[in-house]
């Protein structure tokens, strides 16, 4: 398991945030992938007025040459049941190296971005015999991708957020308390990118599947709709709450 430090550390941006990007393994070939390592896996349910709806299935693998969040999103219900799929590659500034989004069912769309010097350059498809069109984004490789149906993107958006926010204090995560910071997003599912605003709300008593857990509390607000989402103190995301549609997801 690997440490706080160490996951926060992935997301380092700056020379100023005192932690050290993972070095590469002594005695490795320069032309051998570094062997990478799980920093979290496993599997969201997704709450609709309090029915299960939807699983995503995830895993988090990190190296010294970056890391890579792949995720599955399947629907539990429904005549046309959805079922997508993403790789989002970063390097080790936790910068976009690139990013695949595919659609299994009830269609076979497509879409894939990639960085190219000052712009993020989307090409997709509503199918794989159709011809491929591309979108530019005036945006640079560190800004986050936050598709509609990934929730882990949230898990890695909150840790780029407490790298570049917040700092540690005897081996705790100390943030300023509601002084909001702006991150910019790419939703390339909709093909449209914003700012979200993130805020510490301190630690908040939850009760999740019926034990009450002590979490960290963030708040994020965008052009789409405001969440809360709630972490461990291993930062991994345990809850996220969309109060608006009564939309609930939550840790497996």
């Amino acid at each position: 398991m690997q440490s706080r430090a160490g996951i926060v550390r992935l997301w380092l941006f700056t020379s100023a945030c005192c932690f050290l990007l993972i070095a590469a393994p002594a005695g490795a070939a320069p032309d051998k992938q570094p062997e990478g390592k799980s920093v979290d896996s496993g599997s969201f349910g997704v709450f609709m007025n309090g029915k299960r709806i939807a699983t995503e299935t995830f895993a988090i693998q990190q190296s010294s040459a970056g890391s890579s969040v792949t995720s599955e999103f399947k629907a539990e219900a429904g005549t046309d049941r959805a079922a997508q799929s993403c790789n989002l590659q970063l390097d080790s500034k936790g910068e976009l190296k690139s990013y695949e989004w595919r659609e299994s069912s009830p269609g076979q769309s497509h879409a894939s971005v990639v960085p190219d010097q000052d712009f993020l350059i989307e090409r997709y498809g509503s199918n794989p015999q159709e011809k491929v069109h591309e979108q530019p984004f005036l945006l640079p490789a560190s800004t986050s991708i936050l598709d509609d149906y990934f929730f882990v993107q949230r898990e890695v958006l909150a840790w780029k957020y407490l790298a570049t926010s917040c700092k540690q204090e005897n081996g705790q995560i100390a943030c300023p308390i509601r002084q909001s910071a702006q991150l910019g997003t790419l939703n390339a599912h909709a093909r449209s990118s914003g700012p979200v605003s993130i805020q510490y709300a301190g630690r908040e008593k939850v009760s999740i599947r019926g034990a009450e857990q002590d979490l960290i509390r963030l708040d994020v607000k965008a052009e789409s709709g405001d969440w809360t989402l709630w972490l461990d103190n291993q930062l991994k995301l345990q809850r996220i709450l969309d109060s608006a549609s009564n939309t609930e997801v939550i840790r497996d």
